[in-house]
């Protein structure tokens, strides 16, 4: 019943966008005549939409937990919405009194309604999960698990760490029969058989997420051979640890597993000292601004990427890798796909130049693979302008100060060199943008963007020079604290160990 009550307030949102649609294509006039003309066509647009919505399971999932899968749900609902009116008001009255450029604003504040529904939802919900703490510490001690059960024990040990321990650990996925593969266990996807966990562990790298630790939520003795083998070899062969859940509880005999250090811990005036400058609120609120601003008005765009995409690799359009966000934090950053599966049809590896096609190529150099990151902006795991989000492995050694800013869609690094530099060079630039970070610095970084875009990237060895000489000659106001470069070692060096 609830699912249908959130379909109403659908249906409410989409007769709120046709109106303000009206009234902003009258140039902000209401005229009751006017209304009139168009309440046909509004029939016609609650009569698909009350079909379409639920043919695309738009009103099922929860507001508070929507995912980028669920906007694009609701983005294409939203098309085959207005084409459904458009049709249906053509064949009643030739849509008669609609002006020709309605059903496209209606369309485009009809996605920035439903859309914007769930995604203030969700950061009302995610706002007031996190209300009260303390900003997490970097590298804190998160760890991700696959699971290999789909049992009883699987579920208990789900909902027990979505209870107790959210931010200590992270579920991957859950391993299982192939006959349940593809469907989700507590909101986590079971990835495939446990005799195949080695090739998932390497999925799971591409996509920036390095498992910890396996739990076996099953009877060990109950396995396949080839998945007793299997999780043995990982354990031998890796750092991944092992670990029998039935036997923690006391209700199994089989144990084994080996351990690894936890992570470091920083000290709380560091990350104070790191969080307190005032430029870092404001920086945030004008980022929601100019994402809620930019996701309305490169809406069209944005479906355009999203068709190139799926024309041009498949579905879906989208690929998502987890990256260490501010202060370590993972996150999900997403791009639209531009490269074609990493094996054929044999299994043979596919070189990666021929995996993007001039399709590609052209999405990449126009930057229309970075689209989505809008939504990781709006949902604060990102900034317009900050240090690119690397891949754990990827982390500088003895820079981790970079990870202090909220990682940027354009940064000074980007805009200085791009992928033509060392990662040291890179490193050297964020952190002398963390430091000069200034509405004026970052205005600069964007409209350098527009040129990269225009003209392709340029190396500026004398910005190069220069942040390596205020590094250098910092002075004792911006040096960093040898606490934070001893943690910082560490950090790294425990990164680099669990991403081998």
């Amino acid at each position: 019943m609830r699912h249908y009550l959130l379909l109403l307030v659908d249906l409410a949102l989409i007769v709120a966008a046709t109106g303000a649609a009206l009234v902003i294509r009258d140039n902000f006039e209401f005229s009751p005549e006017r209304a009139a003309s168009v309440a046909p066509y509004l029939l016609c647009t609650l009569a698909s939409a009350a079909v379409i919505l639920p043919a695309f399971g738009a009103h099922r999932a929860v507001w508070g937990f929507t995912t980028m899968s669920d906007c694009l749900r609701i983005v294409a609902a939203t098309v085959a919405t207005i084409i459904s009116a458009v049709t249906l008001g053509f064949v009643f009255n030739r849509m008669d009194g609609v002006a020709r450029a309605l059903p496209l604003l209606q369309g485009l504040l009809t996605l920035v309604f439903l859309v914007g529904a769930r995604v203030s939802t969700w950061l009302w919900r995610r706002s007031s999960d996190s209300s009260g703490r303390a900003p997490a510490l970097l590298a804190a001690s998160c760890r991700t698990v696959l699971v290999v059960g789909v049992g009883e024990a699987g579920g208990l040990y789900a909902r027990a760490v979505s209870s107790h321990a959210p931010d200590r650990l992270r579920i991957a996925g859950f391993l299982d029969d192939d006959r349940h593969v593809g469907r989700s266990v507590h909101g986590h996807p079971v990835l495939g058989a446990p005799e195949r966990v080695g090739e998932l562990l390497r999925d799971l790298e591409l996509h920036g997420v390095f498992v910890d630790k396996i739990v076996v939520a099953a009877e060990f003795e109950a396995l396949s051979a080839a998945a007793q083998r299997a999780l043995l070899d990982i354990e031998a062969s890796s750092d991944v640890m092992l670990e029998f859940l039935l036997e923690r509880l006391g209700l199994g005999d089989k144990g084994g597993g080996v351990t690894r250090a936890a992570p470091f811990s920083v000290d709380p005036e560091t990350i104070e000292q790191a969080v307190s400058r005032r430029y870092w609120r404001v920086k945030r609120g004008l980022d929601v601004i100019l994402a809620v601003a930019l996701l309305g008005a490169l809406a069209p765009l944005l479906l355009v990427a999203v068709a190139v995409s799926v024309i041009d690799v498949g579905w879906p359009p989208t690929f998502w890798q987890q990256r260490p966000g501010r202060f370590g934090r993972p996150f999900k950053l997403y791009k639209m796909r531009t490269m074609r599966a990493a094996h054929d049809a044999d299994g043979r590896r596919v070189p990666d130049e021929l995996r993007t096609s001039w399709l590609g190529r052209l999405s990449r150099r126009l930057r229309l693979d970075e689209l989505p990151q809008l939504f990781n902006i709006l949902a604060g795991d990102m900034s317009f302008v900050g240090p690119r989000p690397l891949l754990p492995v990827d982390q500088p050694r003895g820079c981790v100060a970079r990870l202090m800013a909220p990682p940027g869609l354009t940064g000074w690094a980007q805009v200085k060199g791009g992928r033509a530099i060392s990662a040291a060079d890179k490193a050297a630039l964020d952190i002398w943008y963390l430091r000069n970070a200034s509405l004026a610095l970052d205005i600069e970084i964007v409209l350098l963007t527009i040129t990269l875009v225009v003209f392709g990237e340029r190396v500026d060895p004398v910005a190069i020079r220069k942040a390596r000489r205020d590094l250098r000659q910092a002075s004792p106001r911006h040096s960093l604290d040898p606490a934070e470069l001893a943690a910082a070692s560490r950090f790294l060096a425990a990164t680099t160990e669990e991403a081998a």
